[in-house]
């Protein structure tokens, strides 16, 4: 387990150290001397499982960070350190979720009973981080938005999954026309500009809702606000999201830049999208390469083929070889009831619940919510059962 010690009282820093000193279970990332509030973030580089505050100071400011920061930060678990008599201070603790708060002087048999109960309560497993995909068009017109938008769909009606769909083909994304006719109340370049607004009720708030449970938030209205769409904006609402979502796809369209880059680096998968033709699989070595130069691992890339005809002067074995990696999936070619989706601006599997692409998403999504079932789990209850 992964720890950040945080107070601005060396005496405290080093009493902590010394309380977690000899646990297997937990690494000590950084001790740092200062004050959660001052930070815009966790002041640690790397992923943290535990944090241990040190409120003896001012409680109210800590408490209040902690409080903004927690929707970034799920997983999080948190030990305080606080006074005895500050009643107050330790009702303010619970209302967000806190459960263990040690006092002054720190003994070592008081911080591992701390972490036994915050693992009988995480028995059940905590709240798993929502799965981030990204796709991406090889060349234009791939078909990488309407596989997106029409999966983000049969997500939500088909599986019941909570889905959030980013456009983030800044300059001409047009996503939400895709599966809805309804005016977006915000867009991408909204929210980035008013990032430190932005919580879980404000992000769901400013996008559209094609159900109850899948919301798209648009791409800018006008390409010259794109710039408004920073890196770190992106780190922060993409994280957001897979802390409320139990699925977050992201519609990049074709463009490689630190804005498309941010999100490559947090997506679970990657899904390049391309036909079976020479100009697509020529563009799609070419991206694959880049992918494999920014050292994503193969399994994090699943490619995906469009618009798959049985008869074809390539075929899939060609393909393989020449970009090196298997195909993922494969939406076969069905003009008549894809035409009619986009053009109505509604979802595929509403529309022509029959088609062989409705069947193919729906096959694509039943895989990928296995995958996520599969990968759900306590990451506490395992890292403390060996000790």
């Amino acid at each position: 387990m992964n720890a950040l010690i945080i107070s601005d009282n060396p005496q405290v820093l080093d009493e902590v150290q010394k309380s977690v000193a000899g646990i297997d279970s937990i690494s000590v990332l950084s001790a740092f001397r200062g004050s959660l509030a001052s930070q815009q973030n966790l002041p640690v580089k790397g992923e943290v499982d535990l944090l241990i505050l040190d409120c003896t100071a001012d409680g109210a400011a800590e408490l209040g960070q902690l409080e903004r920061l927690a929707p970034l930060h799920p997983r999080l678990q948190t030990i305080l350190v606080a006074p005895a008599n500050s009643s107050e201070l330790l009702m303010h603790a619970l209302r967000i979720g806190v459960r263990e708060v040690l006092t002054p002087p720190l003994r070592k048999e008081d911080m591992v009973a701390a972490l036994r109960r915050i693992s009988q309560r995480g028995a059940g497993g905590p709240r798993a981080q929502g799965k981030v995909a990204s796709f991406i068009s090889c060349k234009g017109g791939s078909g990488a938005t309407f596989l997106a938008t029409n999966l983000g769909y049969v997500l939500a009606a088909h599986q019941h999954k909570k889905v959030l769909l980013i456009d983030m083909n800044l300059q001409f994304g047009d996503a939400a026309l895709y599966v809805s006719d309804r005016r977006p109340p915000q867009t991408l370049a909204d929210l980035s500009r008013e990032i430190q607004r932005v919580d879980a009720a404000f992000l769901q708030s400013s996008a559209v809702e094609v159900l109850p449970n899948y919301f798209v938030i648009a791409a800018p209205d006008d390409p010259t606000r794109a710039m408004d769409v920073r890196p770190a904006a992106v780190d922060t609402l993409v994280r957001l999201a897979r802390a409320n979502f139990d699925f977050v796809i992201i519609d990049l369209g074709r463009s490689l830049d630190a804005v498309s880059v941010q999100a490559l680096d947090l997506s679970d998968h990657i899904y390049p999208v391309l036909q079976l033709t020479l100009p697509f699989i020529r563009d799609a070595k070419r991206l694959l390469d880049v992918f494999r130069s920014l050292d994503y691992p193969a399994q994090k890339v699943r490619v995906i083929v469009n618009r798959m005809e049985r008869v074809r002067d390539l075929n899939l074995h060609d393909l393989e070889q020449t970009l090196g990696t298997k195909v993922f999936a494969t939406i076969p070619n069905h003009y008549e009831s894809v035409t009619a989706s986009v053009n109505q601006g509604v979802p595929i599997q509403k529309l022509s619940r029959n088609s062989p692409v409705t069947k193919a998403l729906q096959q694509l999504s039943s895989e990928l919510v296995e995958q996520e079932a599969g990968s759900a789990s306590s990451w506490l209850g395992r890292i403390l059962g060996r000790s």
